[in-house]
């Protein structure tokens, strides 16, 4: 088992017993306990759990968002073929804000070989951007979340209100028709606002869970997008609930 799938499992396990030994983490995940304690080490620098001696107890409440650490490489090509589809849809030339997330970096990856002019609205998608040779960056100002590293804050706000964009490139904790588009925190879900009102078209991207959940933030409702691009697992009832709510739908 890789160790982004056994953290996965580590975190899941724990945070749905509250807490676990290493031995019973150990045959959970068919590894060694010298691997768990090292993994442990990991997740508690993390802040995802704490650990006592001779197990862990979990930090993360049910409506908390799991690392960014660990959610970067989940279902890592499903979000590879969601960014490739979203960069189809954007001609050169277009003026683009791209939001933070684990999918919507893939996406700014996806474009650092085009004639754009993109603004990230986290420090990790930044850094994949910076040095592209015919991209013009802009950077937001705002105060970075730690680890997600999202830009939030007046300062970001401002920045985006400052300016339009062809197209805004949003992602979500949570999308369905009937609640909308979520998000786990609420400075986060306010910037979504703002990238969303500065532009003239709004891609959202959405792996297929996250038809299933519901975050804590109202951002939007579903008819406020314009596109949504997912995987081809993504519920087909959601979609066509999205679909009568006059949104595109594209399945990669």
């Amino acid at each position: 088992m890789a160790s982004v799938d056994r953290h996965r499992r580590i975190i899941d396990a724990v945070r749905q017993t509250g807490q676990l030994s290493v031995a019973e983490l150990a045959e959970l995940t068919s590894t060694s306990e010298m691997t768990i304690r090292r993994d442990l080490e990991i997740l508690a620098e993390q802040g995802v759990l704490e650990r006592y001696r001779g197990g862990a107890r979990s930090l993360l409440l049910r409506g908390d968002e799991p690392p960014f650490a660990l959610r970067e490489y989940d279902g890592l090509r499903s979000k590879q073929r969601i960014a490739a589809a979203v960069a189809d849809m954007i001609a050169d030339g277009e003026a683009v804000v791209i939001d933070s997330g684990t999918t919507c970096l893939e996406v700014a990856r996806a474009l650092t070989h085009r004639r754009l002019t993109v603004m990230p609205l986290s420090l990790h998608a930044a850094n994949a951007l910076v040095g592209a040779p015919q991209l013009r960056l802009l950077l937001p100002g705002g105060e970075p979340r730690p680890g997600e590293l999202a830009l939030t804050g007046p300062l970001a706000e401002a920045s985006l209100a400052a300016l339009r964009f062809d197209t805004a490139i949003i992602g979500c904790c949570g999308l369905n028709a009937s609640n909308g588009l979520t998000a786990y925190d609420l400075a986060d879900a306010a910037i979504k606002r703002a990238a969303m009102a500065s532009a003239h078209r709004v891609i959202a991207v959405a792996e297929a869970a996250k038809f299933s959940r519901t975050a804590l933030a109202f951002v939007a409702p579903a008819s406020a997008l314009h596109v949504v691009v997912t995987g081809d697992d993504a519920p087909a009832d959601e979609a066509d609930a999205l679909d009568a709510a006059g949104v595109v739908v594209r399945r990669v």
